[in-house]
């Protein structure tokens, strides 16, 4: 088994770490407290270890998960913290309605959205690699099953918000678009069937029996 180290710097740490760590595994093993941006140890399933990179004899910067980033030498890091933005959407899937006004229920509460500039931005700074346009397109478009698809594995960590010059917040217009196709579009199998029985008169219900009683 080797013994070699690699040198790296994490948030103005010197650190060693043997070749096989993790950006995060090789900041804890040297010793330094992890008080933020830590969630899943590896997984990358929660966007809390946002960060920022650099390698070693390259100028550009990109992003990644530290859990699931392996460390190179010379390779500098730096964390991005969360962020609250100025504009924080709020909305109640239970007041939007049955799809028919979705357009009008997008423009109403992401009003922003139609002003993607196409910068491709957004795409470039996604960890996971999702191809963050297309979904805003999908969703200002009232095309919510795409755009649930597009946004299906997003980490929520906000570096799409980061990089938008038109103060989108991508991820959240992406999650928006999965509540709604969940909330308008899934439906139980146990519960349609039994409603199936119910309609049928397979099986009978007294809205006035007690707990237990119902045939």
């Amino acid at each position: 088994m080797s013994n070699e180290l690699y040198k790296l710097v994490i948030d103005g740490h010197e650190v060693e770490a043997s070749p096989e760590s993790s950006i995060i595994q090789a900041y804890a093993r040297a010793g330094n407290a992890i008080t933020a941006n830590v969630g899943c140890m590896g997984q990358g399933v929660c966007g809390s270890c946002r960060c920022l990179i650099r390698k070693e004899g390259e100028r550009e910067v990109t992003t990644a998960l530290a859990c699931e980033t392996k460390i190179e030498p010379g390779m500098q890091v730096s964390f991005v913290d969360y962020f609250m933005p100025e504009h924080v959407h709020y909305y109640d899937v239970d007041e939007v309605g049955d799809g028919w006004n979705w357009l009008d229920d997008t423009a109403r509460i992401f009003p922003e959205a139609s002003h993607c500039r196409h910068c491709s931005g957004c795409d470039r700074s996604c960890p996971k690699g999702l191809h963050v346009q297309d979904g805003v397109a999908q969703v200002v478009a009232g095309d919510f099953v795409a755009a649930a698809a597009t946004f299906d594995e997003c980490v929520m960590c906000n570096l799409c918000t980061l990089a938008c010059p038109e103060n989108i917040r991508p991820n959240h217009l992406g999650l928006f678009a999965r509540r709604m196709k969940a909330a308008r579009t899934l439906r139980p199998i146990d519960l349609m069937r039994r409603l199936q029985q119910i309609d049928n008169g397979a099986m009978s219900v007294d809205i006035h029996a007690t707990a237990g009683e119902a045939h």
